[in-house]
């Protein structure tokens, strides 16, 4: 089961995929010109790994709090990939969790499952 994470609420694009034990990890530089070519840096990502989206079980979307124009458009690509590719998603926030629990991006997965962050559901949580 191979998961995908995706957090464009920060400073920098966050991309993570979980394969069993196996985590590969990009950042990009979270500016407008990479909103725009996201799908594209999701797919790159995928390709250098020997993956492709059929191959994605479930995907992680930081709903926020965070850059509007990020949030948005993650959202909206992860929107996409389940419509087309059928691939659940959870859209979580760090907020979410208990200040004593260990957030690290790998722990995402575990993490929504405890704390029961329900499927294909969206509240994105901007900045203003």
């Amino acid at each position: 089961m191979i998961k995908l994470i995706i957090d464009a609420a920060k400073d920098k694009i966050f991309l993570m995929i979980i394969n069993n034990t196996i985590n590969y990890s990009i950042t990009h530089e979270n500016t407008k010109i990479n909103y725009e070519k996201l799908t594209l840096l999701i797919n790159q990502f995928l390709q250098q790994k020997d993956l492709n989206l059929n191959k994605i079980s479930k995907i992680y979307v930081n709903r926020g709090p965070g850059s509007f124009g990020g949030i948005r458009n993650s959202l909206s690509i992860v929107k996409a990939f389940h419509l087309v590719n059928k691939i659940d998603y959870y859209c979580f926030s760090f907020d979410d969790f208990d200040e004593k629990t260990d957030t690290k991006y790998e722990n995402i997965p575990k993490l929504c499952e405890k704390l029961k962050v329900k499927k294909n559901l969206i509240k994105p949580n901007y900045l203003s």
